[in-house]
């Protein structure tokens, strides 16, 4: 019988609530609930849960000394309220309490307890020195709504092949585009979990998100693509990424997830000293992981092509940096049309700097042809139309 003291509040934050939405929704199934400490020591040890790779164990460790002494006082049976920005969330009947390494688990997820690491610094600012596990129940509609939109869309689809890419697209280039036109290519239904961070690096999701849709319902076939949000807390780090977006997305109903062969967490590690790759840890995730070759435009060739492919050296090769394009995006400029499609930039331009330009009307009637019709044009059908003049011969 559970016990009657309900006044018992652990306060998480919004990654520690993510994550258990994820594991309440079956989305890095075969985890489907807080781990015991007998359990959290054999996956430490074996890097397996119930016969799947999984690198670490999953606990929550709220942070704070007011966690601390809540979880202190915590008994067999308790019901403690879940709380995030001063809102119950959920709550969580206690079934243990037990303490936890901190060095151990970092170096669980990032392969180093070195505090200069920035993922170690990060996270070690959030991370509890106990852990309580029992059933709980959390409220997080982004999650619940974002595995139901992507089973319609497989359902109405009537998908019998569907293919996962995880995507930050900050920003969206041509590069990201052959990949998913490739994903496409091979499959019935494109899922494209846009990263959605806690930590803001680069654009805003709101901003990435209107970009991508722009390419994706303006130059894709209808009923190919759907975009869902993918929100990578800590847990997503290292070679632990690759791992946990095949889990999520095989559970999310794909069958096939396809990374760059440029994909940081995409690189040999070692574990109980073997080489290991992605490959094997995935192996018996149940999902096809497979990679498509780095793209670069060859100003020989005169198009997009794969390093694999292209016989003209380095040198004429033009790379996809994103941290480049973007250098450009938030200095105003547009990125050449090579870099990106003109109306994805025009979508992230006119988001980022609204209202630019004084009298717009009458410097795109000054500067744009047009059939002598008057007509309201936007700053995103600005940039295209600029964009356009770019691109047109010179009189030389």
């Amino acid at each position: 019988m559970a016990s009657s003291k309900r006044n018992s509040q652990l306060h998480i934050d919004a990654e520690a609530l993510s994550t258990l939405a994820l594991v309440q929704e079956g989305l890095i199934s075969p985890v489907d609930k807080l781990m015991n400490e007998k359990e959290s020591i054999e996956v430490r040890k074996t890097k397996t849960y119930k016969g799947v790779s999984f690198p670490f164990p999953f606990l929550l460790t709220p942070y704070g000394k007011r966690n601390e002494e809540c979880l202190k006082s915590l008994s067999k049976g308790d019901v403690v309220q879940l709380v995030h920005q001063r809102t119950v969330v959920g709550e969580l009947t206690v079934d243990e309490t037990f303490p936890i390494d901190i060095s151990a688990r970092l170096k669980c997820i990032y392969g180093t307890d070195d505090e200069t690491h920035p993922g170690v610094k990060s996270t070690m600012k959030r991370l509890g020195s106990m852990a309580v596990t029992g059933d709980y129940q959390v409220n997080y509609p982004l999650i619940s709504a974002s595995k139901k939109m992507v089973q319609a869309k497989i359902k109405e689809t009537e998908a019998k092949n569907v293919s996962a890419l995880v995507l930050a697209a900050n920003p969206l280039n041509r590069a990201h585009e052959r990949m998913i036109r490739q994903a496409i290519d091979q499959s019935d239904l494109v899922v494209i979990f846009l990263l959605k961070p806690f930590e803001a690096t680069g654009l805003r999701y709101d901003v990435r998100y209107d970009a991508l849709l722009t390419f994706v319902e303006s130059f894709l076939p209808a009923n190919k693509v759907v975009v869902a949000p993918l929100e990578n807390s800590y847990i997503f780090a290292g070679y632990n990424e690759l791992i946990l977006d095949a889990l999520v997305a095989k559970n999310y109903g794909c069958h096939n997830l396809i990374i760059g062969k440029n994909h940081a967490g995409l690189g040999l590690f070692y574990d109980h000293d073997k080489l290991n790759s992605i490959f094997d840890a995935t192996k018996d995730i149940n999902i096809n992981v497979t990679t498509v070759e780095q793209y670069v435009y060859c100003n020989k060739c005169r198009t997009l092509v794969s390093l694999k492919a292209c016989p003209h050296g380095q040198h004429h090769h033009i790379h996809y940096h994103s941290a480049s394009i973007l250098t450009l995006i938030n200095a105003g400029m547009m990125p050449p049309s090579v870099l990106m499609r003109r109306e994805v930039s025009a979508s992230i331009l006119s988001t980022l700097f609204p209202e630019r330009f004084e009298h717009l009307q009458e410097l795109y009637d000054a500067l744009m042809p047009n059939d002598g019709l008057m007509e309201e044009h936007s700053e995103e059908d600005f940039y295209i139309k600029l964009m356009g003049l770019y691109q047109t011969t010179s009189l030389t």
